[in-house]
Formats: structure tokens, C-alpha cells, sequence
């Protein structure tokens, strides 16, 4: 069983820093992993959220289970984390 989260965000983006300090501050994620990907790197998915970003994802067993678009909350994330953990996705 993998589960993890990850931020689409890109550079000199500020709602995704305050995405990331707020995740960083969340005493709910200590043990689970967060990968942050630069959706400039990559053409489908500047595509599909280049407007739309920070966006949280939710993983388990390698596939995304769901997502939440900013804004978000500490309480959005931790009812995620939650969900992901409990149900297993």
C-alpha cells in the first residue's frame, strides 16, 4: 500500500507557496510523503492545470484517487488525508 499526496504548483506562483507553507505547517501530514511537481516540466499537465493550480492530489497504489483545486483548506486536507488513510483511497 503506497499512499502520498502531491502539489501540482509551479514557480514564482504565491497561492502555491501558501499551499506549501500551509501543507508544511499540518502536524496531520508528519509520515506521509508529499512530492511536489513543476507543472511547467511538463506540456499535458500545464494543460489540463496551468489555470487551475495549486492543486492537491490524493495517490494511493500508484493511480489518483481525487483532488482538491485552491482553494483548500487545512481542514479540506486533513478530511483527505483521512479519507485516503482509512479507506485506503
Amino acid at each position: 500500500m503506497s499512499a502520498y499526496l502531491l502539489l501540482l504548483s509551479t514557480d514564482h506562483c504565491a497561492l502555491c507557496e501558501d499551499a506549501l507553507s500551509m501543507l508544511f505547517s499540518m502536524p496531520e501530514l508528519a509520515g506521509m510523503e508529499l512530492r511536489v511537481v513543476d507543472i511547467a516540466s511538463d506540456d499535458a499537465l500545464l494543460d489540463r492545470f496551468g489555470e487551475q493550480i495549486p492543486v492537491l492530489q490524493f495517490w494511493f497504489n500508484e493511480r489518483t484517487e481525487f483532488e482538491l483545486m485552491w482553494p483548500f483548506s487545512a481542514g479540506d486536507v486533513s478530511t483527505g488525508i483521512r479519507r485516503l488513510v482509512l479507506t485506503g483511497g
